[in-house]
């Protein structure tokens, strides 16, 4: 659910990500609340076909929930699904 606020933050990607977004990272202005609403946004801005619950997300290089809250400059970074074995 996006807030009222209007935040900036970093966005980088990695993998798939960094090749759908055409960039490993860039300065979103956002009114996103969390990690999963800015994820919705991006998704749905370049592309990102793979489910949320798929992924990872850090923020500011710490493995983070989905449902943190999202504050001004933070650098948040996702991941997709890694395959392998």
């Amino acid at each position: 659910m996006a807030s009222d606020a209007v935040i900036d933050v970093t966005a980088r990607y990695f993998a798939a990500f960094r090749e759908q977004a055409g960039t490993d990272a860039e300065r979103v202005t956002t009114g996103a609340a969390t990690a999963g609403d800015l994820y919705g946004e991006l998704a749905e801005r370049h592309g990102f076909a793979d489910a949320r619950g798929r992924c990872k997300v850090a923020i500011n290089d710490e493995l983070s929930d989905w449902t943190a809250p999202l504050k001004h400059g933070d650098v948040v970074l996702f991941f997709p699904p890694v395959a392998g074995g």
